[in-house]
């Protein structure tokens, strides 16, 4: 009875098994293709998606790579900047240099009747009542107190003090200054002083009653007064200011000589 119901058994897997091979023989290339589709739509877009990330990172490595090489572009070429800062600033300085000679060199030749001393202002006290220069050059250059100070355009002051090294220099738009001058057209005389209502301008006093004041005309030391010599240029009548009393009359100076950037001037020593 055994063998006989695991006979049964043995032809009935038998034929399920025959029955799978005649299924798997008759499946078509189309079915396969099919299967292969389905799995293809599942892999497909995990494999995307990796690829996508491997060239995000591989971009990102690039990216801080730039990143690197544009920081030493950048200090390369601040490294540059500051290297024509200081070329220009080394040009600057020798252009200066170049000019102040070419000063002394002008007022030389412009003065070249006088005996003079070149110098540099190494300090201004600009203050409301008074304007006072200090030069770097002293008795041991031969300075001397009242001596005539000038510049190339016109009449700076004169000497108030010395020491070995340096002098001390009022100039004539200080308001304790006062200089006799003449103008250039009708050669009348006047007093020129500082001012305190303009304190890079003078006040121009004394006109005689008879003297045309003519505004631009030029006025020059008059060589009185012991201390400047004549025909230095000190200004030009910017107004005049006419009063009740022809003899109270004034006129204001706008002196030739820039005070604010005057930088050198020549010491008249004889």
């Amino acid at each position: 009875m055994y063998n006989k119901k695991t006979g049964i058994v043995g032809i009935i897997i038998t034929i399920i098994i025959l029955i799978l091979l005649v299924f798997l023989s008759n499946i078509s290339i189309e079915k396969l293709s099919a299967v292969e589709n389905i799995f293809s739509s599942i892999i497909m877009p995990v494999q995307n998606g990796l690829t996508y990330l491997k060239n995000k990172i591989s971009g990102n490595d690039e990216f801080f790579s730039n990143i690197s090489t544009l920081k030493q572009e950048n200090e390369q070429l601040k490294n540059q900047n500051a290297q024509l800062e200081q070329s220009l600033r080394e040009f600057e300085i020798i252009k200066s240099e170049n000019d102040t000679l070419k000063e002394y060199l002008n007022l030389t030749e412009k003065y070249s009747n006088y005996t003079t001393k070149a110098a540099y202002i190494i300090n201004k006290d600009l203050g409301n009542y008074s304007n006072i220069f200090v030069i770097n050059i002293g008795k041991d250059d031969g300075i001397d107190v009242n001596m005539t100070v000038i510049s190339e355009k016109g009449l700076v002051g004169h000497v108030i003090s010395v020491t070995n090294s340096t002098a001390k220099v009022q100039t004539i738009i200080d308001t304790s200054s006062s200089l006799s001058a003449t103008m250039s057209t009708s050669r009348d005389s006047l007093i020129c002083k500082g001012t305190l209502e303009d304190k890079y301008c003078l006040r121009a006093t004394y006109i005689p009653t008879s003297a045309n004041i003519i505004q631009g005309d030029k006025i020059e030391t008059s060589g009185m007064g012991g201390i400047y010599p004549k025909g230095i240029l000190v200004g030009t009548i910017k107004s005049v200011i006419n009063t009740k009393n022809i003899t109270d009359r004034y006129a204001i100076i706008e002196p030739a000589v820039d005070f604010e950037k005057i930088e050198t001037v020549l010491v008249i020593t004889k």
